[in-house]
């Protein structure tokens, strides 16, 4: 009785709210786009959403995707739950059938997508367009009907849902257990529920169908698939339209019922509503630069980054990591983006993605110590990698210096402090100050002293020192800063590697060296990398040859986190400028290799797709972020044109095979869209070109450019710091170099930092200092212009 009841209301609701049709290319017309590639139809897109998503194929199809789940990753999601595989549509008219599949174009939005289909012979024109409003347990799916003949059409329009109500990934560890589906037809919609659990998908139009079936030819065997087939009339040289909703709750089915009804009623507000969101997000931090490329790849990285939004009440909010075999929560991955995010102003997600990550550590591990990975039913898959608990730390000072909030920092210091005694108690067996134990490189036996735990360890008990002092723990911020300082030196002479100009990938025993090796052989020996083959041997030759009875450096893989000295600016210059050099050998049109030896003397002209292996692998991936941190460590060390030639290498990725995003793996393998995107892009551009180093703790911000050969002419507005907007603009003309400097809180210090080499002030009232051999202004102004003649 009651589900009747709530039917009833259901249609007495559609009834009477004012029913539109306008579609939804209107609301997009003036919105960002890019068209998808032919060659690419047969890869995935997706269309984003904080609480639900799609993932399919840009062709408008929907096949088995993904490995975390084999097969299942694709689809439409409510996590913990899935709700559907796919959906499918056709015309019937008197003379066949005509499929809505295999798209001849798809287009992407920041915020929808369009996958369109053409019929010559008919002379139809039919879009499928897509998006999920925010915060809603839901998708609206429209079909714009284009009817470009002199008669009218009139025929069938059949709709099938093919729904997999399951649980996520690690389900079956919080008591999530899949069981058959079935679905009951209400009047305008199907629902359809788990036999065993409160998980429901509901599904259907704004108009009524002819007739509704339950199908026998389910994908899944605990699947369930369902019709409905609608009555289409097209008039000649008209247009109609078709509104879909598919919504999902893992709670009830008044729940998924009334998320339905609320889409199929406020589309195109929500839509709207959107829309002015997302022109939001591109305001901020808003780059403009001679090179458009890079200039549109940086605005959608902030659209990427709303996509990647994961929202459970029951757990809480954050990034997920990538799309589509990532969409849960990362330590590390979010310790890289975070930074990101919020140098473009994402502050809010920032937050509380930090919040979710420290809270459910101190459960699970109550020391400190921050998870690895958790699946969104709150399950924890990896307790910690070592360099997740020192990143931690930094990430907190970092943005502290952004938002200028001492109870944020009051707040996780306490973590922060529990793990760095975690690390050095638990973590060091020789008391040497280097953690064992695995960093960012998931290589079988690379779990000794790592390159990377030993910088990022470093860099952590540096910022500690500086968050106590802010705390007024004037002498637990002189222990930290020692071991900082030793730490730094230990780096710099003890995993320092003359014959390879690199710092080491380990430092280990000579038996866990020769073990690696063996097994560095068998990798690339399989890839045909006759270089390293050699190299290898050699190394193995010298080891035999003169053996240690203690740990010592190796460098056997040139993995890219032999970098991270350089990113962390531990190095001293001129070791730093040496392993720089050294590692552009590792390279590729796209980028840095995730493991040196993987790279072969065709690399440097290798610019087609990433021919991955059949079981999903990174063996030979040149990644995103081993790009961005060597963009950072060359920015560090004052290379802003090397930095840029980074950032060029990896925006030949932007839209290579998903249009608007760029690939984990350069160009397209892996996650179609990679939350450490913008670590990579928004570092180097805000915090280092335009040189914008936020101190909002102390109402400053400092200034000091170092803007690449080409960009005279740049500027990047809207940089939200605190309750401060920053925009700074670089212009050059014969009458030489101008940068002028604007804020909304002109009670702020603006400190702009400059080589001493003829800078004056034209606008303002500065105090001006000479220092480290540099100019020095510093304002308290709403607006300043600096020139150059």
């Amino acid at each position: 009785m009651k589900k009747t009841l709530f039917a009833l209301l259901g249609l007495f609701v559609l009834a009477c709210a004012p029913q539109t049709q306008q579609p939804l290319t209107d609301i997009l017309q003036d919105s960002p786009n890019i068209s998808g590639k032919e060659d690419y139809l047969e890869s995935p897109f997706v269309a984003a959403g904080d609480r639900v998503y799609m993932v399919g194929h840009q062709d408008g199809s929907f096949p088995p995707l993904g490995w975390h789940i084999k097969g299942e990753m694709g689809g439409i999601w409510n996590h913990p739950i899935k709700l559907m595989d796919g959906v499918e549509a056709q015309l019937i008219t008197e003379q066949g059938v005509l499929p809505l599949e295999n798209a001849s174009t798809f287009t992407n939005y920041p915020y929808a997508n369009k996958h369109t289909y053409t019929f010559k012979n008919e002379r139809l024109h039919i879009e499928r367009v897509q998006f999920v409003p925010d915060g809603k347990q839901g998708i609206f799916v429209q079909y714009i009907l284009k009817n470009n003949g002199e008669d009218n059409f009139e025929g069938e329009f059949n709709f099938v849902g093919h729904s997999n109500l399951r649980p996520t990934w690690l389900g079956e560890r919080s008591n999530m257990i899949d069981s058959k589906d079935s679905g009951s037809f209400e009047e305008s919609h199907w629902v359809v529920k788990d036999s065993i659990n409160p998980w429901y998908t509901v599904f259907g139009s704004d108009q009524s169908p002819l007739t509704s079936e339950t199908l026998s030819d389910s994908l899944k065997p605990n699947g369930a698939s369902h019709s409905l087939t609608y009555a289409v009339t097209i008039p000649a040289k008209s247009v109609t339209t078709l509104n879909f909703s598919i919504a999902g709750s893992y709670h009830s089915q008044e729940e998924a019922v009334q998320t339905h009804l609320d889409i199929l009623t406020n589309y195109a507000s929500r839509a709207e509503e959107k829309k002015v969101r997302y022109e939001q997000l591109a305001q901020q931090s808003k780059l403009t630069i001679p090179d458009k490329q890079l200039q549109e790849t940086f605005e959608w990285l902030k659209y990427n980054c709303d996509w990647l939004v994961r929202t459970v009440p029951e757990i809480g909010t954050g990034i997920g990591a990538g799309i589509a075999d990532y969409p849960w929560w990362f330590g590390v991955d979010s310790e890289y983006a975070l930074k990101g995010y919020m140098a473009v102003g994402q502050d809010d997600i920032v937050e509380q993605t930090i919040q979710l990550l420290d809270s459910v550590s101190m459960v699970v591990n109550g020391n400190g110590r921050i998870l690895h990975e958790m699946s969104t039913n709150g399950v924890v898959f990896n307790e910690g990698n070592i360099n997740e608990t020192p990143q931690f730390a930094s990430l907190i000072w970092e943005i502290y210096k952004w938002n200028g909030d001492k109870t944020f920092l009051e707040k996780y210091f306490t973590t922060i402090q529990k793990g760095l005694k975690w690390l050095l108690e638990a973590n060091d067996a020789d008391n040497n100050l280097f953690p064992d134990g695995f960093g960012m490189m998931e290589i079988h036996g690379l779990d000794s002293e790592m390159i990377d735990v030993a910088s990022y360890t470093q860099r952590a008990f540096s910022d500690a020192a500086l968050m106590a002092l802010e705390l007024d723990q004037g002498e637990l911020a002189k222990e930290y800063r020692e071991v900082s300082d030793e730490l730094k030196e230990k780096i710099n002479t003890e995993f320092w590697s003359e014959t390879f100009g690199s710092y080491a990938d380990f430092i280990g025993t000579d038996a866990q060296a020769l073990r690696l090796i063996e097994d560095a052989l068998v990798r690339a020996d399989t890839l045909n990398k006759p270089w390293a083959v050699e190299e290898l041997k050699a190394t193995r030759q010298e080891i035999l040859k003169n053996p240690s009875n203690k740990a010592r450096p190796f460098v056997l893989y040139h993995n890219w986190v032999v970098n991270t000295p350089m990113e962390m600016g531990i190095a001293d210059s001129t070791k730093a400028i040496t392993a720089l050099d050294n590692a552009k050998k590792f390279t590729n049109p796209f980028g840095v290799f995730v493991t040196g030896i993987d790279r072969d003397e065709t690399a440097g002209e290798d610019e087609g797709s990433f021919q991955g292996s059949k079981v999903f692998s990174y063996t030979g991936a040149v990644m995103t972020l081993p790009t961005g941190v060597q963009a950072v460590a060359e920015n560090n060390y004052g290379r802003p044109d090397q930095a840029l030639d980074y950032l060029k290498r990896m925006s030949r990725s932007f839209s290579y095979a998903l249009p608007g995003s760029i690939y984990e793996v350069s160009p397209d393998y892996g996650m179609m869209t990679q939350a450490w995107n913008i670590y990579a892009f928004a570092v180097p551009i805000v915090n280092q070109f335009f040189g914008i180093k936020p101190m909002a703790h102390q109402k400053t911000i400092i200034l000091e450019p170092q803007m690449p050969s080409g960009w005279e002419n740049a500027s990047l507005e809207n940089v939200k710091i605190g309750n401060n907007l920053i925009s700074v603009w670089h212009s050059t003309s014969e009458n030489g170099h101008q940068i002028k400097i604007t804020q909304n809180q002109p009670d702020w210090k603006i400190r702009v930092v400059l080589p001493n080499d003829g800078y004056t002030v034209q606008e303002g009232k500065p105090q001006t200092e000479t220092k480290n051999g540099k100019t020095v202004f510093t304002f308290t102004e709403p607006s300043v212009v600096i020139i150059k003649n």
